[in-house]
C-alpha cells in the first residue's frame, strides 16, 4: 500500500509506502492527515531534493460505474471505483413542483432573473456526472503529482441531415467536450476511443467482465488501469488491483419549505449542508465511535454516520466528542476497500 505525500507547503511528492510514513510520523517528520477517504502523510522538514516521477490518470468513464487509475513507470498508485450520481432528475423535478406550489401561497419568493439564462445550457445531470470527474481529479491533484490524463472518449451516434437533432439531443456530447476543457486545464489531456482501448487489452491478454454492475477490478479498473499504462509503460499486467470504491452522498439542499404543513398551516424549512459548524459529509474522529462522517442536527446534537455502510450511529452527539479531520463529499463502499 502506497501513502500519497506533500511537503510542508502542500506540493504533491512522490508516494511512499506506508511503513515508512509510519516511521516519518512516529519520529516526528510527518504527520498523518485525510483527503476523500485517503490516508496521506504531511512532511514537517525541509526537503534537498523534490524530483518527481511521471504520473498519469486514467479516467473510464460510464453511466453507472466509473473507474480512475493513478499510475507511475514503477507502480500502480491508486484504483478508484466510483458510483454515479443518479437522484439529479428526480430532485429537480421536486424542485419545479415545489416552486410551482408556492405561487398560490402567501409566503416570501425571489422576483425572476432572466440574466442567469444562457445558451448552450448544459443539463444540470449531465453537469452533475462529468463535474463529478472533475471535482475527483482535482482533488487527487492535490496529493499526487501527476502530469497527464487519458480519457476514454465516449460518443453518441448522431442522425446525418439533421441539424436541431445533432446540437441538442446528446447531453453526453455536450458534457464531455466542457468536461475535456476543464481537464486540459489541470495538466496533459490524451482522448482513446474504446477500439484502441479493446486493441490494448488484447495485446496484454486481459479480460473484461461483462457485468457493468460488478465491483471486482476487471468490470472496469481494468480499462483506467490500461489507459494509464500506455503512457507511462512499465507493466504488461496489473500489479494493483485494489480497489477503493466511492459512493456520493446525497445532500438535501436548502428548501423554502416543505410540501405538507406541520401545524397550524405552518411549513418548516428544510435541507442544507451545515450542522452546527460541521460541513455535512465531513469526516470527524469521535471518542467512542471511531472515524465517522457527520449528517444532520437536531436539537444542539448532530448524527454521526458510518463511513463503509452510510448508516446513522447516533443523533446525540455533542460537538465537543468530535474532532474534524477533514472535509468529504463521499464514503466509502464497505464491500470494496484496502482500508
Amino acid at each position: 500500500m502506497f501513502v500519497p505525500v506533500v511537503d510542508k507547503n502542500n506540493k504533491p511528492l512522490m508516494p511512499t509506502r506506508i511503513g515508512r510514513a509510519k516511521r516519518w510520523v512516529v519520529s516526528g517528520k510527518g504527520t498523518f492527515f485525510w483527503k476523500m477517504h485517503i490516508l496521506c502523510v504531511r512532511l514537517n522538514i525541509d526537503l534537498s531534493d523534490d524530483k518527481t516521477q511521471k504520473i498519469a490518470i486514467g479516467i473510464d468513464p460510464g453511466s453507472k460505474r466509473e473507474a480512475y487509475t493513478i499510475k507511475s513507470k514503477s507502480h500502480t498508485y491508486l484504483n478508484i471505483l466510483s458510483e454515479t450520481p443518479y437522484w439529479i432528475k428526480d430532485v429537480l423535478e421536486v424542485r419545479r413542483n415545489m416552486r410551482s406550489s408556492r405561487r398560490f401561497r402567501n409566503c416570501r419568493r425571489r422576483k425572476s432573473r432572466f440574466d442567469n439564462r444562457h445558451k448552450p445550457k448544459l443539463p444540470p445531470s449531465t453537469k452533475a456526472r462529468w463535474q463529478l470527474k472533475l471535482n475527483i481529479c482535482k482533488k487527487l491533484l492535490k496529493v499526487f503529482p501527476m502530469s497527464d490524463f487519458v480519457v476514454e472518449d465516449v460518443s453518441a451516434k448522431t442522425k446525418p441531415g439533421k441539424k436541431k437533432w445533432n446540437v441538442s439531443f446528446s447531453p453526453l456530447e455536450i458534457g464531455k467536450k466542457w468536461f475535456y476543457v476543464e481537464i486540459a486545464k489541470l495538466g496533459n489531456l490524451t482522448t482513446k476511443q474504446g477500439y484502441e482501448t479493446k486493441q490494448l487489452r488484447d495485446i496484454l491478454n486481459l479480460r473484461k467482465d461483462n457485468d457493468k454492475l460488478s465491483d471486482n477490478f476487471y468490470a472496469h479498473n481494468v480499462d483506467s488501469w490500461i489507459l494509464s499504462n500506455s503512457l507511462v509503460d512499465g507493466h504488461v499486467k496489473p500489479d494493483n488491483e485494489n480497489l477503493l470504491k466511492l459512493i456520493p452522498l446525497r445532500f438535501h439542499r436548502r428548501q423554502l419549505h416543505v410540501f405538507q404543513p406541520i401545524f397550524e398551516g405552518k411549513r418548516k424549512n428544510y435541507g442544507g449542508t451545515i450542522s452546527l459548524g460541521f460541513k455535512k459529509g465531513c469526516l470527524v474522529r469521535h471518542k467512542k465511535y471511531g472515524i465517522v462522517y457527520v449528517g444532520g442536527s437536531s436539537n444542539n446534537r448532530i448524527t454521526i454516520h458510518n463511513i463503509w455502510s452510510g448508516k446513522r450511529i447516533t443523533r446525540n452527539v455533542k460537538l465537543y466528542e468530535c474532532k474534524f479531520l477533514s472535509y468529504e463529499s463521499m464514503r466509502i463502499d464497505d464491500s470494496k476497500s484496502f482500508y
